[in-house]
């Protein structure tokens, strides 16, 4: 006898538009947050860095998915920081995987789940089943069995976590570090003065393109009410989907603690990384298009490891932020076209140093 797979269906937060990047006229608020559950399968006292990006991501997409949630976990910074002296700070099931295996473990635990209710062995719901792996782990050495897993449809929520780097180890570089992100194994010098030559891997986009019956999303700590609807809808889409969520590391990229929250709204601000959804149904994606549109200085003065950038390698980036405005369908302001210039750089450069505040004491 064949039982029938029940699934959960988890009900989206509504915002009434309030969660937006910025004030403005129409009343959006920049800290709004909805009504959220109390339950918090992700609970305090972990040993994560303060101001720690993957740590809030955890935190929202565990309480977006509830206490009926099994989570897998490859190698990576949530699995050092979590899972220490054999305790952890979860309060549904956690599985450790080796860091190449989040697809092929989740692949398995999703279709065990399936045969046991079939087999009346297991009393059902079907879970939310997730799995949170680092961009070292979805971008690089995991991408294979991620894609497979998604490739196979199994029903599970694939997450990367992208700290931009193997903050693990050390703070390597990774698939997703961004052009001139200084790493351990991208300093800059005088042979290589940007430090990293080249720009990140697409890696949502190369999801979405690869696997087209897969619900895609890219997300960030910024925005937590967009994070955890597409979380929902993530979880709630019968069959395999994947979400890319830009999470700050303090360690890795040296800024103040508290600005994590800000820089995941700034770097959508700023052109240098898109907030979008793919739909597999209408096979189309649907961009944020954020109110504010910021300078790429805006973004990479707050943090030390772009401190080395020349003017040429922050008109670079200007360059490549331009084009994705242009990209998700936004028009790109005369003054952000002036700054792909590097000699505006090197005056505003010039300009700054010939402040009277910047000259010392009894300038």
């Amino acid at each position: 006898m064949a039982f029938e797979v029940h699934r959960q269906h988890l009900p989206l937060f509504e915002d009434d538009g309030r969660a937006a990047a910025t004030d403005d006229e129409h009343g959006r608020d920049r800290h709004y947050l909805p009504e959220l559950p109390a339950e918090d399968p992700y609970a305090a006292g972990h040993r994560t860095c303060a101001g720690c990006g993957p740590a809030i991501q955890y935190r929202w997409v565990l309480k977006a998915a509830g206490g009926d949630t099994v989570v897998a976990g490859p190698t990576g910074c949530m699995y050092v920081a979590n899972s220490t002296y054999l305790c952890t700070p979860y309060t549904v099931p956690w599985a450790h995987t080796p860091i190449a295996s989040g697809g092929s473990f989740t692949s398995g635990m999703a279709a065990g789940y399936e045969a046991m209710i079939r087999k009346g062995r297991y009393p059902g719901p079907f879970p939310n089943i997730v799995v949170m792996a680092g961009d070292g782990s979805a971008s690089d050495i995991g991408l294979g069995s991620i894609s497979g897993a998604l490739y196979r449809n199994h029903d599970a929520l694939f997450v990367c976590y992208d700290n931009e780097c193997y903050a693990n180890t050390g703070i390597q570089v990774s698939p997703t570090t961004p052009y001139a992100g200084m790493t351990t194994f991208t300093p800059f010098g005088k042979a290589i003065p940007e430090g990293k030559k080249l720009p990140p891997k697409n890696l949502a986009k190369m999801m979405a393109e690869g696997h087209p019956h897969c619900y895609v999303a890219t997300t960030t700590v910024g925005y937590p009410v967009d994070l955890m609807n597409k979380t929902r809808k993530g979880l709630n889409h019968v069959g395999a989907a994947f979400l890319h969520c830009y999470t700050p590391c303090q360690k890795g990229w040296v800024y103040q603690t508290s600005m994590t929250v800000e820089l995941g709204r700034r770097v959508v601000e700023s052109g240098l990384w898109a907030v979008w959804e793919y739909d597999p149904e209408e096979r189309k994606y649907h961009y944020f298009h954020p109110p504010v549109q910021r300078p790429v200085t805006d973004y990479l003065a707050m943090q030390g490891r772009f401190g080395h950038m020349l003017p040429e390698h922050v008109a670079n980036m200007q360059v490549a932020a331009n084009q994705n405005w242009q990209d998700i369908g936004m028009d790109v302001p005369q003054n952000l076209r002036d700054l792909e210039d590097p000699e505006r750089h090197r005056r505003l450069k010039e300009e700054e140093y010939s402040m009277p505040l910047n000259r010392g004491v009894g300038a």
